[in-house]
């Protein structure tokens, strides 16, 4: 699996993905390192995996996101994978012994959309892209913030979509749909995404 380069937040190499956001630098923000480097001490390997960098990325997006209503105020954090799981290991150990709001963080593998009442943040795998319209309704019932890198998510409706510009993982936010999900999604995030829709087709 190809290999990131993260210091020092992430330096691009070739042929390397890097999940160096939009930024020039900490200075500017600190939701460079609190979405990328928060999952990484100083001794764990500094040149991390696509798959690390996205399991960082899905862990952080739940700093910068409110939900309203009852899933606001359950005791734990779930984050869900529906679909081919592009992970392994690799996003259980980065939200191990973590919690966002003072909740613990779980991961859970989902066998259909019937289990993500629970979840909090919903992965879509390249698995699901033929029925994104479904699924995608359903999270909209259950105030899910869904992720994928399905190609073009952001643009067919979800709410945050994986993209690679050059040897970079970086990431674009259907705001749009993110309000139609009940999400409230931080300025600070809006301002690392690479692009922000703020209409789209209605999915």
């Amino acid at each position: 699996m190809a290999k990131v380069s993260i210091a020092p937040i992430l330096k691009p190499r070739s042929r390397r993905f890097s999940a160096r956001p939009v930024l020039h630098s900490c200075v500017r923000s600190l939701v460079t390192a609190l979405l990328l480097c928060a999952s990484y001490s100083a001794s764990q390997d500094m040149h991390p995996t696509e798959a690390q960098v996205k399991a960082a990325y899905l862990f952080n997006f739940g700093r910068f996101v409110s939900w309203s209503g009852e899933r606001a105020s359950t005791g734990q954090f779930q984050i869900c994978i529906l679909g081919k799981d592009p992970f392994g290991e690799v996003l259980d150990a980065t939200v191990r012994g973590e919690s966002i709001d003072h909740k613990n963080i779980t991961v859970q593998r989902l066998a259909g959309m019937q289990q993500a009442a629970s979840c909090n943040i919903l992965f879509v795998g390249i698995s699901e892209a033929g029925r994104l319209s479904s699924i995608l309704a359903d999270a909209q019932r259950m105030h899910l913030l869904t992720v994928s890198d399905v190609r073009h998510f952001a643009e067919q409706g979800g709410n945050i979509g994986f993209v690679e510009q050059g040897d970079r993982v970086r990431f674009e936010v259907n705001l749009q749909a993110a309000e139609r999900n009940h999400l409230v999604l931080s300025s600070e995030l809006l301002k690392v995404a690479v692009k922000v829709i703020a209409k789209d087709s209605g999915h």
